[in-house]
């Protein structure tokens, strides 16, 4: 293949095919690492590539991995209200404190003017002077500081509460690794940047649009400055920029709202875990199932045999006849009401019933008692009330028969 004349080639089909088959595979891997579809002709791009779940996030974070990220610093806020906050009430201060930084400044000024031809330049001279300048300043500006700061501090504290995380300080070597597909997914495709981006142009039109209504509506006024002293001229252009500026950020304030949903989304989109993830964390947090089953078991085997061993110490047994199987166990001096000591269904009532049989413990057959006990008490648990003269019927039962082996109710 030659160049035949500029901007034209000429060679034969088979070579420009190769080279043309050739170049897509070497721009395929590519296009599909920033996100470009190749399957259809001309290149384009799904923003739904840059989603969590194609991530194989696809869980919702858990209490522990939004704990974490808080100690760590990553809350969801918008920095639209802190922003606008301290623009409202540090133009408020200067508002409320113009006269007096007027009158501060103004008698600096007059001071210097005054004294100018009377100030013997040494450096010890320009020291003093510097620090009567500084204090002077300091007084001027600490109150608009202060009300500044309150109102930062509040518009963070009113989103995620009180919250002091030293990590974000720290230097991880891990966060500067280059990846040219992330970097490009955060520059073009994310949905931060487009929200920034639509913030960004959403501000200048309002300010924009608020200045051109303020300046309308004050035009008159504006036309009189050239005519009036200096003093009402600039005391106008103030209050004029005063109100561009309340207005704009009341409007910023506004916009807050929306975008702090977007933002919360936006966190915990970020946060979202895949379910390797939400299973290794559950395994950190409570254990492996499997040695928690395990456990259980264990300690069902522990109780069945400690129950068992209490069998032989009943007063009785009441049985279902066959389904089920309660053990109580009665001593005046020690308990205040019967007490249950064993109970089971199926194959532990039978297991109880062959124990009871084994040491003469008696056996009454009370069907409704013996299920409503075994579905109302755990092992250990006295009779309640509404069931003492079912369980009295019981034992006047064993009184009749002989076979009461303890002090008497």
């Amino acid at each position: 293949m030659f160049r035949d004349s500029p901007g034209r080639f000429e060679g034969d089909e088979g070579d420009i095919e190769g080279m043309l088959k050739e170049l897509e595979i070497t721009l395929l891997p590519v296009a599909a690492s920033c996100g470009f579809d190749s399957a259809i002709p001309g290149f384009r791009f799904d923003l739904q590539l840059f989603a969590a779940e194609d991530e194989g996030r696809t869980e919702e974070p858990t209490e522990k991995k939004l704990r974490d990220a808080r100690e760590k610093g990553q809350v969801a806020k918008t920095q639209e209200l802190p922003q606008s906050v301290v623009v409202i009430f540090g133009f408020l201060a200067i508002f409320v404190f113009g006269s007096w930084i007027y009158n501060s400044i103004a008698s600096m000024t007059r001071y210097y003017m005054t004294s100018f031809s009377h100030f013997t330049l040494t450096e010890h001279s320009v020291l003093v002077e510097l620090y009567r300048v500084s204090i002077e300043s300091a007084k001027i500006l600490m109150p608009i500081f202060a009300v500044v700061f309150v109102a930062a501090f509040l518009g963070d504290l009113v989103q995620v509460g009180f919250q002091m995380s030293a990590h974000p300080l720290r230097f991880d070597l891990s966060k500067l690794r280059f990846d040219p597909a992330t970097v490009m997914r955060k520059i073009f495709f994310s949905r931060q940047v487009a929200m920034n981006l639509f913030k960004s142009v959403f501000k200048v039109g309002v300010i924009g649009f608020v200045a051109y209504l303020v300046i309308s509506n004050n035009y008159d006024e504006i036309l009189k400055t050239p005519d009036i002293s200096v003093a009402l001229a600039l005391k106008t252009v103030l209050i004029i920029a005063l109100k561009i500026i309340l207005w704009s950020a009341a409007i910023m304030l506004a916009l807050a709202i929306p975008d702090y949903f977007f933002q919360k989304r936006e966190f915990i989109e970020s946060l979202k875990m895949t379910k390797q993830e939400v299973k290794e964390e559950l395994k950190e947090t409570v254990g492996d199932p499997y040695i928690r089953a395990r456990l259980r078991e264990m300690q069902r085997d522990i109780v069945m045999k400690n129950m068992i061993r209490e069998v032989p110490k009943a007063d009785v047994v009441v049985t279902n006849p066959t389904h089920f199987a309660v053990a109580l166990r009665y001593d005046n001096n020690t308990m205040a009401a019967p007490t249950v000591m064993a109970k089971g269904v199926d194959s532990l009532a039978l297991r109880i019933r062959q124990i009871a049989r084994e040491n003469d413990v008696p056996i009454i057959e009370n069907r409704p008692l013996a299920q409503e006990m075994y579905k109302r008490l755990e092992v250990g648990d006295i009779i309640p009330e509404d069931l003492f003269y079912a369980v009295s019927l019981v034992y006047a039962e064993l009184y009749k028969k002989k076979q009461f082996r303890r002090a008497a109710i």
